[in-house]
């Protein structure tokens, strides 16, 4: 188990049962950003990632 791993099982458990939009996550996303600016790039990799999921180029 990669340590990362711990946080995502804490996010299924504690908020797994939710409904969410995209909406939603983007703007917690960018909230994030705004306060831990260190992680833009990642951040950025990832919603990247997520919005492009089903490009059949990938």
């Amino acid at each position: 188990m990669y340590f990362t791993d711990r946080g995502i099982e804490e996010l299924e458990k504690r908020r797994g049962e939710e409904d969410v939009t995209l909406a939603f996550v983007a703007e917690r996303l960018r909230e994030f950003v705004d306060l831990n600016p260190e992680f833009e790039t990642p951040i950025e990799r990832f919603a990247t990632w997520l919005a492009r999921l089903d490009d059949e180029d990938d």
